[in-house]
Protein backbone atom coordinates (compact mmCIF):
# COMPACT_ATOMS: atom_id res chain seq x y z
CA UNK A 1 0.00 0.00 0.00
CA UNK A 2 2.88 2.26 0.42
CA UNK A 3 3.02 5.72 2.68
CA UNK A 4 -0.60 7.24 3.08
CA UNK A 5 -0.87 11.24 4.48
CA UNK A 6 -2.57 10.66 8.07
CA UNK A 7 -2.82 14.67 8.63
CA UNK A 8 -2.42 17.59 6.94
CA UNK A 9 -2.10 21.17 7.61
CA UNK A 10 -0.32 24.56 5.93
CA UNK A 11 2.65 26.29 7.93
CA UNK A 12 5.56 28.38 6.70
CA UNK A 13 8.75 26.26 6.62
CA UNK A 14 12.26 27.24 8.47
CA UNK A 15 15.73 25.80 8.96
CA UNK A 16 18.47 26.47 11.26
CA UNK A 17 21.08 28.69 9.34
CA UNK A 18 23.88 26.08 9.15
CA UNK A 19 26.47 28.25 9.81
CA UNK A 20 25.64 29.93 13.02
CA UNK A 21 23.41 27.55 14.46
CA UNK A 22 20.88 30.07 15.47
CA UNK A 23 19.23 32.52 12.70
CA UNK A 24 16.35 30.62 10.91
CA UNK A 25 16.41 30.68 7.29
CA UNK A 26 12.64 30.27 5.38
CA UNK A 27 12.47 27.34 3.10
CA UNK A 28 9.32 28.68 1.50
CA UNK A 29 7.98 32.05 0.39
CA UNK A 30 4.77 31.14 1.47
CA UNK A 31 2.56 28.31 3.16
CA UNK A 32 2.73 25.65 2.00
CA UNK A 33 1.36 21.86 2.78
CA UNK A 34 2.87 20.05 5.45
CA UNK A 35 1.87 16.42 5.84
CA UNK A 36 2.12 13.05 8.08
CA UNK A 37 2.84 9.99 6.29
CA UNK A 38 2.51 6.66 7.21
CA UNK A 39 4.49 4.25 5.57
CA UNK A 40 2.59 0.72 5.74
CA UNK A 41 5.71 -1.57 4.55
CA UNK A 42 8.11 -0.15 6.95
CA UNK A 43 5.98 0.74 10.05
CA UNK A 44 7.79 4.26 9.93
CA UNK A 45 6.40 8.07 9.70
CA UNK A 46 7.39 11.07 8.31
CA UNK A 47 6.83 14.91 7.73
CA UNK A 48 6.73 15.67 4.23
CA UNK A 49 6.54 19.48 2.88
CA UNK A 50 7.27 20.01 -0.72
CA UNK A 51 7.19 23.73 -2.20
CA UNK A 52 6.01 23.11 -6.24
CA UNK A 53 8.65 20.52 -7.39
CA UNK A 54 11.53 21.21 -4.43
CA UNK A 55 11.02 18.52 -1.21
CA UNK A 56 11.67 21.14 1.57
CA UNK A 57 10.77 19.04 5.17
CA UNK A 58 11.78 14.90 4.68
CA UNK A 59 11.75 14.38 8.21
CA UNK A 60 11.40 10.48 9.48
CA UNK A 61 10.11 10.64 13.25
CA UNK A 62 12.25 8.77 15.67
CA UNK A 63 11.01 8.18 19.55
CA UNK A 64 13.91 10.33 20.82
CA UNK A 65 12.13 13.21 19.25
CA UNK A 66 11.12 16.17 20.59
CA UNK A 67 8.62 19.02 19.10
CA UNK A 68 9.25 22.35 21.30
CA UNK A 69 6.82 25.40 21.22
CA UNK A 70 8.96 28.33 21.00
CA UNK A 71 5.92 31.08 20.23
CA UNK A 72 2.00 30.49 20.77
CA UNK A 73 2.18 30.31 16.69
CA UNK A 74 6.06 28.43 16.35
CA UNK A 75 7.37 25.20 16.76
CA UNK A 76 10.83 23.61 15.59
CA UNK A 77 12.05 20.07 16.22
CA UNK A 78 15.98 18.74 15.35
CA UNK A 79 16.60 16.22 13.12
CA UNK A 80 20.12 14.09 13.92
CA UNK A 81 19.48 12.27 10.13
CA UNK A 82 19.37 15.37 8.00
CA UNK A 83 21.25 17.50 10.78
CA UNK A 84 19.69 19.96 11.15
CA UNK A 85 16.44 21.78 12.96
CA UNK A 86 13.36 22.57 11.32
CA UNK A 87 10.51 25.40 11.98
CA UNK A 88 6.81 25.75 11.58
CA UNK A 89 5.39 29.28 11.33
CA UNK A 90 1.48 28.78 11.66
CA UNK A 91 -1.44 31.39 11.00
CA UNK A 92 -2.85 30.33 14.44
CA UNK A 93 -1.99 28.92 18.17
CA UNK A 94 -5.09 26.61 17.50
CA UNK A 95 -2.65 25.08 14.45
CA UNK A 96 0.32 24.48 16.35
CA UNK A 97 -1.52 22.21 19.33
CA UNK A 98 -2.85 20.26 16.37
CA UNK A 99 0.79 19.82 15.00
CA UNK A 100 1.81 19.08 18.24
CA UNK A 101 -0.59 16.45 19.85
CA UNK A 102 0.29 14.72 16.05
CA UNK A 103 3.76 14.96 16.57
CA UNK A 104 3.23 13.56 20.15
CA UNK A 105 1.22 10.69 18.75
CA UNK A 106 3.16 9.95 15.86
CA UNK A 107 6.19 10.02 18.05
CA UNK A 108 5.07 7.41 20.61
CA UNK A 109 3.42 4.65 17.16
CA UNK A 110 7.28 5.11 16.49
CA UNK A 111 8.75 4.13 19.64
CA UNK A 112 5.88 1.15 19.69
CA UNK A 113 7.05 0.19 16.45
CA UNK A 114 10.80 0.42 17.54
CA UNK A 115 10.32 -1.62 20.68
CA UNK A 116 8.11 -4.53 18.47
CA UNK A 117 11.21 -4.75 16.13
CA UNK A 118 13.73 -5.01 18.80
CA UNK A 119 11.53 -8.07 19.80
CA UNK A 120 11.46 -9.33 16.51
CA UNK A 121 15.24 -9.41 16.59
CA UNK A 122 16.14 -11.06 19.73
CA UNK A 123 13.73 -13.02 19.25
CA UNK A 124 15.36 -14.03 15.33
CA UNK A 125 18.85 -14.01 17.13
CA UNK A 126 17.80 -16.33 20.12
CA UNK A 127 16.02 -18.71 17.52
CA UNK A 128 19.45 -18.59 15.13
CA UNK A 129 21.70 -19.50 17.87
CA UNK A 130 19.10 -22.29 19.48
CA UNK A 131 19.24 -23.54 15.63
CA UNK A 132 22.64 -23.04 15.42
CA UNK A 133 23.63 -25.73 18.49
CA UNK A 134 20.75 -28.33 16.92
CA UNK A 135 22.65 -27.68 13.33
CA UNK A 136 25.77 -29.10 14.89
CA UNK A 137 24.86 -32.46 16.06
CA UNK A 138 22.76 -32.64 12.89
CA UNK A 139 26.12 -32.74 10.88
CA UNK A 140 27.58 -35.53 13.50
CA UNK A 141 24.42 -37.96 12.33
CA UNK A 142 24.12 -36.43 8.55
CA UNK A 143 23.57 -39.87 7.98
CA UNK A 144 20.39 -40.00 10.11
CA UNK A 145 17.87 -39.53 6.71
CA UNK A 146 16.07 -36.96 4.95
CA UNK A 147 14.49 -35.26 8.26
CA UNK A 148 18.24 -34.61 9.23
CA UNK A 149 19.17 -33.29 5.26
CA UNK A 150 16.02 -30.81 5.94
CA UNK A 151 17.44 -29.52 9.41
CA UNK A 152 20.30 -29.16 7.90
CA UNK A 153 18.96 -27.01 5.32
CA UNK A 154 17.04 -24.95 7.90
CA UNK A 155 20.25 -24.35 10.35
CA UNK A 156 22.00 -23.12 7.07
CA UNK A 157 19.41 -20.72 6.48
CA UNK A 158 19.10 -19.76 10.02
CA UNK A 159 23.20 -19.00 9.72
CA UNK A 160 22.69 -16.79 6.82
CA UNK A 161 19.70 -14.86 8.74
CA UNK A 162 22.37 -14.94 12.01
CA UNK A 163 24.79 -13.30 9.63
CA UNK A 164 22.80 -11.00 8.16
CA UNK A 165 21.32 -10.11 11.54
CA UNK A 166 24.25 -9.84 13.47
CA UNK A 167 25.46 -7.28 10.28
CA UNK A 168 22.24 -5.27 10.49
CA UNK A 169 23.03 -4.89 14.47
CA UNK A 170 26.28 -4.02 14.05
CA UNK A 171 25.09 -1.30 11.24
CA UNK A 172 22.45 0.01 13.71
CA UNK A 173 24.32 -0.08 16.64
CA UNK A 174 26.80 2.24 14.25
CA UNK A 175 24.02 4.35 12.86
CA UNK A 176 22.97 4.74 16.28
CA UNK A 177 26.16 5.92 17.54
CA UNK A 178 25.76 8.49 14.43
CA UNK A 179 22.48 9.81 15.57
CA UNK A 180 23.56 9.92 19.20
CA UNK A 181 26.32 12.32 18.17
CA UNK A 182 24.07 14.39 15.38
CA UNK A 183 21.56 14.82 18.02
CA UNK A 184 24.58 15.98 20.75
CA UNK A 185 25.39 18.29 17.73
CA UNK A 186 21.82 19.17 17.29
CA UNK A 187 21.29 19.46 21.44
CA UNK A 188 23.92 22.14 21.57
CA UNK A 189 22.50 23.86 18.51
CA UNK A 190 19.33 23.94 20.22
CA UNK A 191 20.44 25.29 23.29
CA UNK A 192 22.55 28.01 21.52
CA UNK A 193 18.92 28.25 19.45
CA UNK A 194 17.77 28.65 23.47
CA UNK A 195 19.97 31.16 24.35
CA UNK A 196 19.12 32.84 20.62
CA UNK A 197 15.35 32.79 21.31
CA UNK A 198 16.81 34.14 24.99
CA UNK A 199 18.63 37.09 23.12
CA UNK A 200 15.70 37.77 20.92
CA UNK A 201 13.54 37.75 23.91
CA UNK A 202 16.10 40.19 25.17
CA UNK A 203 15.92 42.47 22.23
CA UNK A 204 12.54 42.16 21.90
CA UNK A 205 11.79 43.74 25.01
CA UNK A 206 14.61 46.52 24.55
CA UNK A 207 12.65 47.25 21.46
CA UNK A 208 9.14 47.07 22.43
CA UNK A 209 10.36 49.64 25.34
CA UNK A 210 11.61 51.92 22.11
CA UNK A 211 8.46 51.22 20.86
CA UNK A 212 6.87 52.49 23.65
CA UNK A 213 9.46 55.50 24.20
CA UNK A 214 9.12 56.32 20.20
CA UNK A 215 4.98 56.19 20.83
CA UNK A 216 4.86 58.48 23.55
CA UNK A 217 7.54 60.61 21.64
CA UNK A 218 4.66 60.29 18.84
CA UNK A 219 1.93 61.91 21.02
CA UNK A 220 4.23 64.40 22.15
CA UNK A 221 4.31 65.84 18.61
CA UNK A 222 1.01 64.92 18.05
CA UNK A 223 -0.07 67.20 20.87
CA UNK A 224 2.41 70.04 19.88
CA UNK A 225 1.09 69.61 16.29
CA UNK A 226 -2.39 69.93 17.82
CA UNK A 227 -1.16 73.22 19.88
CA UNK A 228 0.66 74.86 16.52
CA UNK A 229 -2.48 74.24 14.63
CA UNK A 230 -4.43 75.96 17.55
CA UNK A 231 -2.28 78.53 17.34
CA UNK A 232 -2.35 78.84 13.65
CA UNK A 233 -5.83 78.88 13.86
CA UNK A 234 -5.65 81.78 16.16
CA UNK A 235 -3.47 83.37 14.48
CA UNK A 236 -5.81 82.92 11.23
CA UNK A 237 -8.36 84.22 13.50
CA UNK A 238 -6.26 87.28 14.99
CA UNK A 239 -5.44 87.93 11.01
CA UNK A 240 -9.25 87.91 10.08
CA UNK A 241 -9.60 90.52 13.34
CA UNK A 242 -6.94 92.93 11.97
CA UNK A 243 -8.20 93.10 8.50
CA UNK A 244 -11.39 93.64 9.69
CA UNK A 245 -10.43 96.39 12.27
CA UNK A 246 -8.16 97.75 9.19
CA UNK A 247 -11.02 97.84 7.08
CA UNK A 248 -12.88 99.73 10.02
CA UNK A 249 -9.99 102.33 10.58
CA UNK A 250 -9.94 103.03 6.64
CA UNK A 251 -13.84 103.85 6.81
CA UNK A 252 -13.08 105.77 10.28
CA UNK A 253 -10.10 107.74 7.91
CA UNK A 254 -12.86 108.24 5.14
CA UNK A 255 -15.54 109.87 7.73
CA UNK A 256 -12.71 112.23 9.68
CA UNK A 257 -11.95 113.09 6.21
CA UNK A 258 -15.68 113.83 4.59
CA UNK A 259 -16.01 115.76 8.58
CA UNK A 260 -12.87 117.70 7.77
CA UNK A 261 -14.07 118.72 4.55
CA UNK A 262 -17.54 119.31 6.65
CA UNK A 263 -15.31 121.76 9.30
CA UNK A 264 -14.05 123.60 5.99
CA UNK A 265 -17.94 124.57 5.26
CA UNK A 266 -18.83 124.94 9.34
CA UNK A 267 -18.18 129.06 9.32
CA UNK A 268 -20.37 129.48 6.44
CA UNK A 269 -23.33 127.27 7.65
CA UNK A 270 -22.93 129.39 11.04
CA UNK A 271 -23.83 132.43 8.91
CA UNK A 272 -26.12 131.21 7.30
CA UNK A 273 -27.49 129.87 10.39
CA UNK A 274 -27.15 132.99 12.09
CA UNK A 275 -29.06 134.38 9.05
CA UNK A 276 -31.66 131.87 9.25
CA UNK A 277 -32.17 132.43 12.85
CA UNK A 278 -32.55 136.16 12.61
CA UNK A 279 -35.10 135.15 9.98
CA UNK A 280 -36.51 132.75 12.24
CA UNK A 281 -36.91 136.06 15.19
CA UNK A 282 -38.55 138.09 12.57
CA UNK A 283 -40.98 135.38 11.23
CA UNK A 284 -41.83 134.77 14.84
CA UNK A 285 -42.47 138.26 15.62
CA UNK A 286 -44.24 138.74 12.17
CA UNK A 287 -46.47 135.51 13.47
CA UNK A 288 -46.60 137.12 16.99
CA UNK A 289 -48.16 139.89 15.32
CA UNK A 290 -50.37 138.01 13.24
CA UNK A 291 -51.74 136.06 15.85
CA UNK A 292 -52.20 139.25 17.51
CA UNK A 293 -54.76 140.45 14.36
CA UNK A 294 -56.17 136.92 14.42
CA UNK A 295 -57.16 137.03 17.88
CA UNK A 296 -58.35 140.45 16.85
CA UNK A 297 -60.17 139.23 14.13
CA UNK A 298 -61.85 136.35 16.45
CA UNK A 299 -63.08 138.92 18.75
CA UNK A 300 -64.60 141.17 15.99
CA UNK A 301 -66.06 138.02 13.97
CA UNK A 302 -67.66 136.93 17.84
CA UNK A 303 -69.03 140.18 17.50
CA UNK A 304 -70.10 140.58 14.59
CA UNK A 305 -71.86 136.71 14.90
CA UNK A 306 -73.65 138.69 17.86
CA UNK A 307 -74.47 141.16 15.88
CA UNK A 308 -76.32 138.85 13.29
CA UNK A 309 -77.84 137.08 15.99
CA UNK A 310 -79.11 140.32 17.43
CA UNK A 311 -80.31 141.13 13.64
CA UNK A 312 -82.11 137.63 13.42
CA UNK A 313 -83.54 138.23 16.11
CA UNK A 314 -85.04 141.67 15.30
CA UNK A 315 -85.68 140.59 11.75
CA UNK A 316 -87.57 137.75 12.34
CA UNK A 317 -89.32 140.09 14.81
CA UNK A 318 -90.11 142.87 12.37
CA UNK A 319 -91.24 139.89 9.77
CA UNK A 320 -93.70 138.64 12.38
CA UNK A 321 -95.06 141.77 12.72
CA UNK A 322 -94.74 142.34 9.24
CA UNK A 323 -96.57 139.52 8.24
CA UNK A 324 -99.57 140.47 10.75
CA UNK A 325 -99.89 143.89 8.78
CA UNK A 326 -100.14 141.83 5.63
CA UNK A 327 -102.48 139.54 7.08
CA UNK A 328 -104.46 142.94 8.34
CA UNK A 329 -103.95 144.55 4.62
CA UNK A 330 -105.51 141.04 3.37
CA UNK A 331 -108.26 141.18 5.75
CA UNK A 332 -109.06 145.14 4.62
CA UNK A 333 -108.72 144.49 1.09
CA UNK A 334 -111.33 141.13 1.49
CA UNK A 335 -113.54 143.84 3.44
CA UNK A 336 -113.72 146.77 0.95
CA UNK A 337 -114.16 143.78 -1.91
CA UNK A 338 -116.75 142.63 0.31
CA UNK A 339 -118.40 146.69 0.59
CA UNK A 340 -117.88 146.79 -3.14
CA UNK A 341 -120.16 143.76 -4.17
CA UNK A 342 -122.67 145.43 -1.58
CA UNK A 343 -122.86 148.41 -3.01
Amino acid sequence: MGEQPIFTTRAHVFQIDPNTKKNWMPASKQAVTVSYFYDVTRNSYRIISVDGAKVIINSTITPNMTFTKTSQKFGQWADSRANTVFGLGFSSEQQLTKFAEKFQEVKEAAKIAKDKMQEKIETSSNHSQASSVNGTDDEKASHAGPANTHLKSENDKLKIALTQSAANVKKWEIELQTLRESNARLTTALQESAASVEQWKRQFSICRDENDRLRNKIDELEEQCSEINREKEKNTQLKRRIEELEAELREKETELKDLRKQSEIIPQLMSECEYVSEKLEAAERDNQSLEDKVRSLKTDIEESKYRQRHLKVELKSFLEVLDGKIDDLHDFRRGLSKLGTDN
